[in-house]
């Protein structure tokens, strides 16, 4: 009897030692795969930050105005004025639609027949 309870302790303790092997495995995979992300997403942050800085870059004024100079023949742009804007009360809405009854029914005959 304490035969097989030696042989049974033996292969439970292997198949624990191939479970924690197989874990630990999982668990650097895991590790590995977390600092993969982190190192991507460090690169998009930088990417972003580059971006952003074109885009500043692009969008400075003194730029934008020396474009509009340059194409002022095909585009016609001009400055805001406050002249350019209105009230509420000056703006044309549309009338409202009025919608055709296309199949009337007659109420009246109806509470009549019932």
């Amino acid at each position: 009897m304490r035969s097989v309870f030696y042989i049974l302790t033996v292969l439970s303790v292997i198949g624990l030692a191939f479970w924690a092997y197989r874990e630990n495995y999982a668990t650097q995979r895991a590790i590995a795969e977390t600092e993969q992300l982190h190192h991507d997403i460090q690169r998009a942050h930088a990417r972003l930050a580059v971006l952003r800085a074109e885009w500043a870059y692009l969008n400075r004024p003194s730029r934008l105005r020396d474009l509009v100079d340059i194409n002022f023949d095909n585009l016609g742009l001009l400055p805001l004025a406050p002249e350019q804007f209105g009230l509420i009360d000056q703006v044309a809405y549309p009338p409202p639609v009025e919608l055709p009854i296309t199949n009337p029914v007659d109420v009246s005959t109806m509470e009549a027949s019932e």
